[in-house]
């Protein structure tokens, strides 16, 4: 006698196999999008009204600022915003804080920070936008961005007499971090100090905190800002600030502490807020003490 369950197993195989190949398709499809899209996820140029309102200076009382607007070499037109001090004041620091924005929303929302700078502590500031974020035109992207930071200090140190003239220190927050690390490893001559803020090793160790279910798939992750592998190319000699929050939920704390290892600056410091999250270092007691004290006694001229 034929047992009849044998003749429903070509069925079931068919059927297990159709499902089998569905989810391949699917499966690549998805991993196709990230590929193809995941610049709009590790660039949300739009988030926190990005592409809205952008304040300007004068609304927080910098009022002697100049818009400047920078052509980069593939026709990407940037929007920046400089704030000089005056360079004949017998208190005049002769410093310039190079401002690289962390992700998403725009340079007015920095401004708060920006009025810090120059403000309290009597320094230039230059801020800009990276394509595709703010007023900047353009779509973001790790080649683009490196595109944006070349124009904007050949602007700095060739093309602007005051900042030319100055010490210009890196101010790099989260992706601002590795735009800095970038700066500072390839257009080391132009820079007397680096502040790095909760910035990563690279995107693809980043994207299992951030999202655990891609960690299979990080090969497809294009984007790569290898900081870990090039920080050792900033000079011994640049000093290099470290500002790392312990409970931070986007950027997990040990990559600053490998960031820090693998710093080769002969004077470098790592200073850990056990208390802070990705985005609210800013606002501890200690942050700004800390950030005035390094540029002021550890980036020439000392003690301005």
């Amino acid at each position: 006698m034929v047992d009849m369950s044998l003749l429903y197993f070509p069925k079931a195989f068919l059927v297990v196999k159709a499902f089998s190949q569905v989810a391949l398709s699917a499966g690549i499809l998805v991993l196709l999008g990230l590929y193809a899209y995941q610049n709009n996820l590790i660039y949300p140029a739009g988030l926190d009204d990005g592409h809205g309102y952008c304040s300007t200076p004068d609304e927080y009382d910098m009022d002697d600022y100049e818009l400047v607007k920078l052509m980069t070499e593939d026709g990407e037109e940037l929007q920046c915003y400089s704030i000089k001090q005056d360079p004949n004041s017998p208190n005049y620091s002769n410093k310039t804080i190079l401002i690289l924005s962390p992700n998403a929303g725009n340079i007015g929302h920095a401004l708060p920070i920006v009025s810090m700078f120059f403000k309290q502590f009597g320094y230039n500031v230059f801020i800009y936008s990276y394509r595709g974020y703010g007023r900047s035109t353009g779509k973001p992207s790790e080649k683009g961005l490196k595109v944006d930071a070349q124009r904007v200090m050949k602007f700095l140190t060739t093309e602007d007499k005051q900042y030319q003239n100055s010490s210009i220190i890196l101010y790099g927050r989260s992706l601002g971090g590795a735009v800095a690390i970038h700066i500072g490893a390839f257009m080391s001559s132009c820079v007397e100090g680096v502040i790095l803020e909760n910035t990563f090793l690279s995107i693809r160790k980043t994207v299992p905190h951030i999202f655990p279910l891609l960690k299979y798939f990080t090969t497809f992750v294009h984007q790569k800002w290898d900081s870990e592998k090039i920080i050792g190319n900033i000079p011994p000699d640049i000093p290099v600030l470290f500002l790392s929050a312990r409970k931070d939920e986007i950027v997990p704390p040990s990559h600053m502490d490998q960031l820090f290892a693998l710093s080769k600056s002969e004077d470098k410091t790592l200073h850990k807020f056990e208390e802070s999250q990705h985005n609210d270092m800013v606002i501890q007691v200690s942050y700004w003490d800390i950030v005035h004290e390094f540029i002021r006694n550890k980036v020439n001229p000392v003690g301005y």
